[in-house]
């Protein structure tokens, strides 16, 4: 029997509709699908996952399985699952799910235990709260993990930290650094799926409207590049100089939040980092100010100050919450603060985690492989993997590319010719 605590197992009909949808945009893990079924090469390794509860995660989980993974899933926002996914996932696929659409915390890192008590040899995080919830509290399972990889920027950085301070217990391949991964999802996938939540969320006009993007990474340089597209003024906000000489050099605005905080109607984060739109900045803003966050966790929002600042707050449509403050103005958040993109909308577009997922399928083959010559650290995806997966998605767009003659693959090689 298929352990799981999903929402609802009788929303698996409508599940399996919609993560065959997704599949038709997925052509890479498709392919790499039909050959782990027929390999197995993942055969005999159990897998715990720590992933958005999507339809492409979906397939993504489906391919590992074929492979001959055994495995479990959990969800990596508590804001992000895809209710009858979930349950077409348990129904159907016989993958034990734990994962509920708005669990409260609690709940969360239950959940994240049931995945653990797998007895992991590989793990697939997103945020690296799975990690870190094995270092912390479920050392004695660490032995067991042979390595694992990390999905996205946030928990890149975390595991990066660990790798320092010599904590990391077992290796990490950081999926997000692939070209094929951050190129393309960060910034057009969080670009499109960004506004396409805020959209949702509120139903405002984007064109015309004064838009503040904090973070010029790459998943803000996507979200400006469609917000500018739609007709908005965009302002950029940053702490890195080579960034913001960069958004300079793109066409955009920049001044600081602050400064920023008098003027915008709409505000999005994305920089990782916590109190991004803090205390001075509430007190600036315009009556109606709407704000959100597309960063991974819900910490770039200070949310308890503004609560603290606030003297009526309420619900005002879904994933909408109004906070007035006690000089009357209102300020909007969205999705309580959590990545916009999937606590209001759907995620990334099929078409771009069709190369993340399939940098997450190649790399935990790899793993299966060549473990035993890993060292406790964060690694990037091997280059070769790279390359495959953007050919292979060329391929599948009808595309054709040149090829280097024997000449020239030399004459790169070479230091001895000139000019």
């Amino acid at each position: 029997m298929v352990k799981y605590d999903i929402k609802d197992i009788n929303l698996a009909k409508k599940g399996r509709l919609r993560i065959e949808w997704a599949a038709q945009e997925m052509p890479v893990l498709r392919s790499i699908a039909e050959r782990f079924e027929k390999e197995k090469p993942l055969k005999g390794f159990r897998l715990s996952a720590c992933l958005h509860v999507t339809t492409e995660t979906a397939n993504l989980m489906e391919t590992l399985k074929v492979g001959g993974a055994e495995v479990f899933l959990c969800a990596s926002n508590p804001l992000s699952t895809q209710d009858d996914v979930a349950s077409s996932l348990v129904k159907f696929s016989k993958i034990p799910v734990f994962a509920i659409k708005g669990e409260d915390n609690k709940t969360y890192y239950k959940h994240i235990n049931d995945a653990l008590s797998l007895k992991p040899h590989i793990t697939m995080d997103d945020g690296a709260d799975l990690v870190s919830t094995l270092h912390r509290a479920r050392k004695e399972l660490i032995h067991n993990v042979l390595a694992g990889t990390e999905e996205t920027t946030t928990g890149v950085i975390r595991l990066r930290a660990m790798a320092e301070k010599g904590v990391l217990k077992y290796p990490i391949i950081a999926v997000n650094d692939a070209y094929t991964k951050y190129l393309f999802d960060n910034r057009y996938g969080t670009g499109q799926s960004t506004i396409d939540g805020i959209m949702r969320a509120t139903n405002r006009l984007i064109a015309g409207s004064v838009f503040v993007v904090s973070g010029y990474g790459w998943c803000g340089k996507g979200i400006a590049m469609r917000a500018k597209g739609m007709g908005a003024r965009v302002i950029i906000t940053e702490v890195n100089p080579l960034r913001a000489l960069e958004a300079t050099m793109d066409g955009f605005e920049l001044m600081p939040i602050r400064e920023a905080s008098k003027i915008g109607d709409i505000f999005v984060t994305s920089t990782g980092d916590i109190d991004v739109i803090s205390k001075g900045c509430f007190t600036l803003m315009k009556d109606g100010a709407i704000l959100c966050n597309s960063g991974h966790f819900n910490v770039e929002i200070s949310i308890d100050t503004l609560r603290k600042m606030t003297k009526d707050r309420r619900v005002i449509r879904d994933f909408v919450e109004e906070y007035t403050l006690k000089n009357n103005r209102r300020i909007y958040l969205l999705g309580e603060g959590r990545l916009i993109n999937l606590a209001a909308a759907e995620g990334h577009p099929s078409a771009v985690m069709d190369m993340s997922f399939a940098n997450q399928a190649l790399c935990a083959e790899y793993i299966a492989k060549n473990y035993k010559g890993l060292e406790k650290k964060v690694y990037s995806v091997p280059e070769n993997i790279d390359r495959k997966i953007a050919f292979l998605k060329l391929k599948a767009m009808g595309i054709r590319i040149d090829t280097l003659s024997a000449e020239q693959k030399i004459y790169l090689e070479s230091w001895e010719m000139g000019t």
